[in-house]
């Protein structure tokens, strides 16, 4: 394969591509050699997820570093929260971690995630071009010394007394009926462990078998397609919630007890309500393709919310930056400050459990009435040039607007105090892992959301 093509493997937020087409067990030694020479670590954190290809994967990326004198700790098959808390609960101890996972790709994928000691990712910015740049000019330079390999049996207990501990579920927690997809993704392998500490839920488990190939549906609940088993046993079985996690389980969705899919943004919402509580005053990020609901629950119950560029790295950055306590994107990561400023699905679904049981109300009666208004959820539109799209859309629209963010792409927003019902924002940005130009729209009502999406695509298409 080209030197070009291995060079677009190397993301915004991460390492990524088809494995082992592109990504195979040399390019993995290769990393681990580059990796050794652009941050020199003495001690490094290595996780895989359960992918056909993760453990040859882990084993040449450790074989990588340790050629350079690297001494590694290895803790097998693991969740990214998992993998990014125990670097936490470290205390200094790792100078970096690399986790082996294509997140919520199909299973002909495979990547690395690396994240340095503080646990801030690797990313567009922050360390990724150096690193790519290290591994094409793969200056073999070995150390005189080999590195060293230990295990860590007891990774997976300390992660989840840590969130156990973060949770503080009351003793008196009511019997919960709960569904819970893992998708065969790394939730299945953490999750077992977890709710056996929890005899308080009856969890209704689906697809808990860690599977590489994804048998059953593909690991991502941001799209509604692959909730479709998960409502069905909601409904039938009469749960108060569904739970959906992606293949590293750093994403989480929810259905509540109708069956309806709870949007993204307005999980942010709902999470910013319960975290305000443990930090009253505290800062809420958003990222930029959030609706206009989240700021006003947030400012309503005396918070701060500020927007944010859209992933993980961005995020992570942002929050340490501004000071800020929780953060949620459309794409269901939610960020906490208490675990790193790292997402964990376990604990956003422990936080929701405790709000339902201390409000002693169905899910459906909480989070609606953040609803303010319509939302097209995120559009992927195929163009040839999405950099000079979003530079015409800017040219038409921003003359009339109220609002205009280059923040991430463009978001541009018209709001007229005199006639509120025509009230309407549009974001475009180009996607940092796919050649698609992304578009999210909200207006006042789906009526006029209808016609602003009709007017979008043709102006996108123009």
């Amino acid at each position: 394969m080209s030197e070009r093509n291995l060079a677009q493997v190397f993301k915004a937020y991460d390492i990524r591509g088809l494995s082992p087409e592109e990504i195979d067990a040399a390019f993995a030694r290769r990393l681990g050699r580059a990796i050794a020479k652009v941050f020199k670590p003495k001690r490094v954190l290595v996780g895989r997820d359960m992918r056909t290809t993760s453990f040859p994967l882990e084993s040449a990326l450790i074989e990588g570093l340790t050629t350079c004198g690297v001494n590694v700790v290895r803790i097998g098959m693991c969740s990214t929260p998992s993998f990014n808390v125990l670097i936490g609960l470290g205390k200094g101890s790792f100078d970096l971690g690399v986790m082996v996972t294509a997140s919520h790709n199909p299973g002909k994928y495979n990547g690395f995630k690396v994240t340095r000691g503080d646990c801030m990712p690797v990313g567009q910015g922050s360390g990724m071009e150096e690193l790519r740049d290290a591994y094409l000019a793969d200056e073999k330079a070995p150390s005189s010394q080999t590195g060293t390999v230990s295990d860590d049996p007891t990774a997976m207990t300390r992660y989840i007394d840590h969130i156990l501990a973060l949770a503080d579920m009351p003793k008196d927690m009511p019997r919960m009926r709960v569904a819970i997809d893992a998708g065969n993704g790394m939730a299945g392998a953490v999750l077992p462990k977890l709710l056996s500490r929890l005899s308080w839920i009856e969890s209704m488990p689906l697809y808990f078998d860690p599977d590489g190939t994804f048998p059953n549906h593909e690991a991502n609940p941001l799209k509604v397609e692959t909730l479709k088993d998960l409502r069905r046993v909601v409904t039938n079985d009469e749960c108060v919630v569904g739970v959906a996690f992606d293949g590293d389980a750093d994403r989480v969705g929810f259905v509540d007890e109708t069956g309806e899919p709870v949007p993204g943004d307005i999980l942010t919402a709902f999470f910013a309500r319960e975290m305000l509580q443990k930090y009253p005053g505290g800062k809420v990020l958003y990222d930029i393709r959030s609706s206009w609901s989240v700021p006003e629950a947030v400012e309503a119950l005396g918070g701060t919310a500020e927007p944010t560029k859209v992933g993980h790295a961005n995020i992570k950055k942002a929050m340490r930056v501004q000071g800020a306590m929780f953060a949620g994107e459309l794409s269901m990561h939610f960020y906490f400050k208490d675990i790193w400023y790292c997402e964990s699905g376990d604990l956003a679904m422990l936080i929701l459990l405790k709000t339902l049981a201390r409000e002693g109300k169905p899910f459906s009666q909480l989070w609606l009435p953040l609803r303010k208004y319509a939302h097209s959820e995120e559009i992927n539109f195929e163009v040839k040039d999405a950099l000079a799209v979003i530079e015409r859309l800017k040219e038409t629209y921003a003359p009339k607007a109220t609002s205009v963010s280059d923040l991430d792409g463009i978001r541009i927003e018209f709001r007229d105090p005199a006639d509120p019902a025509d009230a309407w924002w549009f974001n475009v940005r180009a996607s940092n892992t796919e050649p698609l130009l992304r578009l999210n729209v909200e207006a006042a009502n789906p009526e006029a959301l209808r016609a602003r999406m009709e007017e979008m695509t043709r102006a996108i298409k123009a």
